[in-house]
């Protein structure tokens, strides 16, 4: 007789209690879960003008942290940027700007706060070993932090002779590269990091009389 092996599961998440045909789908799953829950939590709970004046949480003022992490990224984007263009100057209230003449402001939706809260539930949702999340997950905060002062420089040295890429290249092209580089450590986690056992195909009964061959492997 072959070795029976247990279904497939960690403390928090028995993989028996769930539908044999979404089996192989529950880490995409709780990806996609975790994704659209802690989205709509922020946008519906976090809240701020465009201008950067005030940001709220339940109605309470947290506008100081991203007011100093906004400056922070504008001296960082700006470091950046003159690296390689020595056309931009650093104005007020964390603005940009280009002899050309085009402009950007680094306002609180801009400090990747978001994206850093984001990562941080898809992980805590996410199967795998505590101990490797420890590290795992602020290793994520670092390239997320790195991705948003590159995401920004980029845009910025795009506009200056093409302000009217803008709206394309904010709203579209690099935010959905965000949420694709979030993807692509999420899935360095599921496949290589998170230390748990692969799910093995159900392999059906075979007609030459072999009962060993009966017994399904989850």
């Amino acid at each position: 007789m072959s070795n029976y092996q247990p279904p497939i599961s960690d403390n928090r998440y028995p993989i028996s209690v769930i539908p044999k045909a979404l089996r192989p789908y529950v880490d995409i799953l709780l990806f996609v879960v975790a994704l659209v829950a802690a989205n709509f939590f922020w946008k519906f709970t976090v809240l701020g003008d465009e201008g950067g004046e005030q940001v709220t949480w339940f109605g309470i003022d947290i506008t100081a942290p991203f007011d100093f992490l906004a400056a922070h990224i504008a001296n960082a984007v700006y470091w950046v940027v003159q690296l390689v263009r020595d056309t931009i100057h650093q104005l007020p209230n964390n603005i940009l700007r280009f002899d050309s003449g085009s402009s950007v402001r680094i306002v609180w939706s801009c400090t990747a706060l978001k994206q850093s809260f984001i990562w941080l539930i898809i992980m805590l949702v996410a199967r795998g070993k505590w101990l490797r999340k420890l590290w795992f997950i602020p290793l994520g905060f670092v390239a997320i932090y790195l991705f948003n002062i590159l995401r920004i420089a980029l845009i910025a040295m795009i506009i200056e002779h093409h302000p009217e890429l803008f709206e394309l290249m904010h709203s579209y092209v690099f935010k959905y590269l965000f949420y694709l580089m979030l993807f692509g450590m999420w899935v360095w986690w599921t496949n290589s990091l998170s230390g748990m056992p692969k799910q093995r195909n159900f392999n059906p009964p075979t007609m030459d009389g072999d009962e060993d061959a009966a017994y399904p492997v989850l």
